[in-house]
């Protein structure tokens, strides 16, 4: 038989499946778990600390979901279906998703520091194989930030950042960013030459790479017309 602890939490899971954390009342908790309202208190202090023990609850539920992510040989490519279950874990449940990412009081959910951690565990694979551009806490926390970024936008304006293209873009320019593997902008190398010809015109010097700037104003020049038309 269950204890009325567990039936508190699962009454306010089952109410979090429909309705967001700050519009369930303790009333409805009690109702639903046939408890009395000094049940909560005597088992949680108060709503504040059975709202933080249920996003606990969800942190399990996350950081199983996560622990069956397949391993591959690319490191990368682990990095990228890591974010995507987190966004499908997001999309699935986001009055729970909300309460774990972004808890109003005082209490926080302390399973943040394991799902910091599992994610640490793939970073570190991507450093020793040699893809990682920045410290392995660092590249965890930017991927951990975007990551949940993304999902609260899509959470609070479907309407605008719903689209799992918009996810798909930033995961792989955060990622990509900080595995080396982004694609080169071409573009940067002409700005360099551009600001080397306009400092070299404006201070009367000689630009860095004279034959790189004739290329560039042959590049620019309009093409001449063929001698057929």
């Amino acid at each position: 038989m269950s204890t009325a602890r567990e039936r508190i939490l699962e009454a306010t899971a089952e109410l979090l499946a429909t309705k967001d954390a700050l519009a369930i009342s303790t009333r409805a908790i009690c109702d639903r778990a046939k408890v009395g309202m000094p049940e909560i208190y005597r088992q949680f202090g108060d709503k504040e600390g059975l709202l933080t023990a249920v996003a606990d609850i969800g942190f399990e539920r996350f950081l199983a979901n996560k622990r069956r992510n397949p391993l591959t040989d690319d490191p990368v490519a682990d990095l990228r279906t890591a974010w995507d279950s987190h966004v499908a874990f997001a999309l699935g449940n986001p009055h729970l998703y909300r309460l774990m990412f972004t808890p109003t009081g005082s209490a926080k959910p302390q399973a943040i520091k394991e799902a910091q951690a599992l994610l640490l565990s793939v970073v570190e694979r991507c450093r020793e194989a040699g893809r990682l551009r920045t410290t392995p806490e660092l590249a965890g926390q930017s991927i951990l930030s975007a990551n949940v970024g993304v999902c609260l936008m899509a959470l609070s304006f479907p309407e605008l950042f719903g689209g799992l293209d918009i996810s798909q873009s930033v995961r792989d320019a955060v990622i990509g960013k900080v595995t080396g593997d982004e694609r080169e902008d071409t573009r940067i190398g002409t700005a360099t030459v551009l600001a080397q010809a306009l400092v070299g015109t404006l201070t009367g010097t000689a630009p860095a790479d004279g034959a790189a700037v004739d290329r560039l104003a042959r590049a620019l020049r309009p093409p001449v017309p063929s001698s057929d038309t």
